[in-house]
């Protein structure tokens, strides 16, 4: 078995891969960096595998918390990995977009999964998950809730500030000045969406676009950057283990570059 790590700033995630290069299985744990959320999906996806951790004959550890796990026999950057994450689910991807706790990048791929360019907002929360979990609270629901009140939103509030203390400012003026919370929502993740296509004009998109990380399974958040983009963005199929998945494919390719 082949194991891959994904340490993020909010979740952790597991992935296990076969000799044959098959998933065996992947877990996923809200909880990043300094947690004990990697044991713990660890431990579940050993459980679910039916398989104990000397069976692993390489690990690849990624993402935001890789340099503090020392158990791996390699530690590879997340842009790596996700994109041969989404060249082994999506082959026909060549444009994928990350939108994690932290940061968000963008990666450009050729028709073999190689990185081809990229690029990352990491100085700043906005245009990131951590952006869209400062508007949840503000709007006084979960993160998870968040597509729900912007689906049903009949416009969208202008979110101006590029800061996202400003813009948390800015929000709650809004909301004590009538404005309805759907639309303050969707207005938020206009806000990020309009970063994320800045980002993507930078590289170059590609006509296949794909979305990894947690921020892919809020469809509204989805719609709103197809919009942006002016061409159809698709979740990618697990997308918050896409990384721990390319992680574990490169954990193999390495391992068979030693025999």
């Amino acid at each position: 078995m082949y194991l891959g790590i994904d340490i993020g700033s909010s979740s952790s995630k597991a992935a296990l891969l076969n000799e044959e290069g098959a998933i065996v299985g992947t877990r996923v744990v809200n909880l990043g960096t300094g947690t004990q959320g990697i044991q713990t999906a660890l431990d579940e996806l050993y459980e679910q595998a039916d398989i104990s951790p000397g069976q692993m004959l390489y690990t690849v550890v990624t993402g935001y918390g890789r340099l503090l796990y020392t158990k791996a026999d390699k530690q590879i950057t997340e842009i790596t990995c996700h994109a041969k994450g989404i060249h082994y689910l999506m082959p026909d991807v060549r444009t994928v977009v990350d939108i994690g706790g932290q940061d968000s990048k963008v990666i450009r791929m050729d028709n073999g999964g190689t990185v081809q360019n990229f690029v990352m907002n990491e100085k700043c929360a906005a245009g990131t998950g951590r952006f869209l979990e400062v508007m949840a609270r503000v709007l006084g629901c979960s993160i998870g809730d968040l597509s729900g009140l912007a689906a049903q939103a009949t416009q969208d509030v202008a979110i101006s500030s590029v800061c996202t203390v400003f813009a948390e400012s800015e929000v709650i003026s809004q909301l004590s000045q009538g404005q309805h919370p759907n639309d303050v929502a969707r207005g938020a993740l206009r806000a990020v969406a309009k970063r994320v296509a800045g980002l993507c004009g930078r590289v170059g998109v590609e006509d296949s676009v794909a979305m990894s990380g947690g921020v892919a399974l809020n469809q509204t958040m989805v719609e709103v950057l197809s919009q942006e983009l002016g061409r159809p963005v698709v979740p990618a199929p697990d997308s918050q283990a896409v990384g721990a998945i390319g992680a574990a494919l490169l954990a193999r390719e390495q391992y068979r570059k030693t025999r």
